[in-house]
């Protein structure tokens, strides 16, 4: 009988070293426990390393038609970058698209891109006729006075230095010129080919649909 109580006695202390032993977190050599391996905690370390899909579509042909369909119908195609221009060169804003066709575009009809590719309509007003190409604005006056004669008075502006000293009469009957994208460059001074070194700029213009006197 004691000979019993003795091998249940060390039965019992085995079986309660092994399960502090599997309870216990494993140390290192310097006696700190080691962090769990990924294939035991079931994490992935592996980053992620595909790209999102590029989607293409055909690009519709939208010259000729309103401003604000064709942006519509750009849409509907899966493309949302949209822009558009003055194709007269006045830099005038589309601000009711529905007032406004399409006379050019960019990227040209026809090609598979990218849907997320910029697409900008070259237009003008309903009652306009298209350009046979858009009319380039004027180029930044360098160190002499460049000839304006014609010129969208907008734009004329923009070409200048910002710090500029300019003067803007009506050449027709002393109107005022409030929005500058109606109206047309008839006289400069100074002229053409003159240095310029600060000198204040002036100009008469004309409305764009006039005739310069």
């Amino acid at each position: 009988m004691r000979t019993h109580h003795t091998i249940t006695l060390l039965t019992t202390a085995a079986a309660t070293t092994l399960a502090l032993t599997a309870c216990t977190p494993q140390t290192s050599s310097s006696g700190k426990p080691t962090a769990p391996s990924a294939a035991a905690s079931g994490a992935s370390s592996a980053p992620s390393s595909a790209a999102p899909a590029t989607k293409t579509a055909t690009l519709p042909n939208f010259v000729g038609k309103g401003l604000q369909t064709a942006q519509d119908e750009a849409q509907a195609a899966g493309f949302y970058a949209l822009k558009s221009h003055d194709a007269l060169g006045r830099d005038r804003l589309q601000a009711l698209d529905r007032n406004w066709k399409v006379c050019s575009q960019t990227p040209a009809a026809g090609a598979s891109i990218d849907t997320s590719t910029s697409v900008d309509f070259g237009a003008v007003k309903l009652e306009e006729t298209c350009p046979a190409t858009d009319a380039p604005a004027p180029k930044p006056a360098g160190d002499t006075m460049p000839n304006f004669v014609g010129q969208g008075m907008k734009v004329v502006r923009g070409a200048l230095p910002s710090n500029a000293s300019i003067t803007v009469k009506d050449a027709v009957q002393s109107r005022m010129v409030l929005q500058e994208s109606n109206w047309k460059v008839c006289t400069q001074d100074p002229k053409p080919g003159t240095a310029l070194s600060g000198q204040p700029v002036s100009f008469t213009v004309a409305k764009t649909e006039e005739t310069c006197p």
